[in-house]
């Protein structure tokens, strides 16, 4: 369940309460009239299951409460109530299936900010990257997919295509494109001062690494990863499955190509590096169409649940003024 705390103009605070007590999906529905000062209004708070959170927040912002007064959410982790499992039963759909947009929208804009961290991470994980390559180590890679941060702004950009979030896109393209160019940057740097310390050097590169040079030969099946693993994202995200984020960051080649192509400038291979930035390109384009596209499939789904909703709360007698 969500936790809603409302800030209410007084003058739509009664149609704010009559709305959120009209939906099934609502419990603990509560009313402190003059209790907000800032800005000032009722506030209003309530429980409400995800599978009708979404359709709850977009109707409160429709009244105007958004602009007029304030709306936050909170995720509730224990309830007890009966009222609360009464709810559960008569909103439509599976709370562990809901999406609820602007959780989603709030939470991947977050993730398009161009921060000192972000880079940090991003710079670390490929330079990771880049030592895995020339030992021909599994394990490092791994390790750099795990560490990697591009995930973020990847969904953020599926976000803000569906919703046509035009500042988001450029600020989700810009983190991606600084981040990965910075990146190789650092371990173009990285690889020449590691080959100056004679810890590698360029004969590693072109020795047979049977268990890493997939990463710089991409073919059909970097489309089928790239697509597989954007789906698996972007439900890991809307479901709030986190242990399956983890296997999707382990399962795409986004860090590691970009990782393989400084490794391969830095020794002057342009071939190889020509191929690990078709793979880089091929994994993001594969993972941004795919959650897009399951982002779509989703929203289609529960503008089919929310209807039927409508149609079935419509349909409920009311009962008799006074009664």
């Amino acid at each position: 369940m969500l936790h809603l705390r409302i800030i209410a103009p007084a003058d739509r605070s009664s149609q704010v309460a009559d709305l959120l007590a009209d939906n099934p999906g609502v419990a603990h529905l509560a009313v402190i009239s003059g209790a907000a000062r800032q800005p000032p209004g009722d506030l209003v708070l309530c429980d409400v299951v995800r599978e009708s959170a979404d359709r709850v927040l977009h109707q409160l912002q429709e009244l105007g409460v958004e602009a007029h007064g304030g709306i936050s959410a909170d995720d509730v982790e224990l309830t007890l109530s009966r009222a609360a499992k009464q709810a559960a039963r008569d909103a439509p759909g599976h709370g562990e299936d809901a999406v609820v947009w602007d959780e989603i929208a709030a939470k991947t804009g977050e993730q398009t900010e161009l921060t000192g961290t972000y880079l940090a991470l991003i710079i670390v994980a490929t330079m990771i990257a880049g030592v895995g390559v020339l030992l021909d180590q599994p394990i490092l890679i791994v390790g750099a997919m795990v560490v990697g941060p591009e995930f973020g702004p990847l969904a953020a950009l599926c976000v803000a295509l569906l919703r046509r979030k035009s500042r988001t896109i450029v600020r989700s393209v810009q983190a991606l494109t600084v981040g990965f160019l910075a990146a190789m940057v650092a371990t173009v740097l990285s690889t020449w001062a590691l080959t100056a310390a004679d810890l590698v050097n360029r004969e590693m590169l072109l020795a047979e690494r049977p268990l890493t040079d997939f990463i710089w030969r991409p073919d059909a099946l970097s489309w089928v990863v790239g697509i597989l693993a954007g789906i698996a994202g972007m439900l890991s995200l809307t479901s709030k499955k986190s242990g399956s984020l983890v296997g999707v960051l382990i399962s795409v080649t986004t860090v590691p190509a970009a990782a393989n192509v400084a490794v391969a400038t830095a020794y002057g291979v342009w071939h190889e590096a020509a191929g690990s930035a078709l793979q880089l390109v091929i994994n993001i384009c594969a993972i941004v169409l795919a959650g897009l596209a399951t982002l779509a499939v989703q929203q289609l789904w529960w503008w089919r649940v929310g209807r039927r909703a409508g149609r079935v709360t419509a349909s409920r007698p009311q009962p008799p003024v006074g009664g």
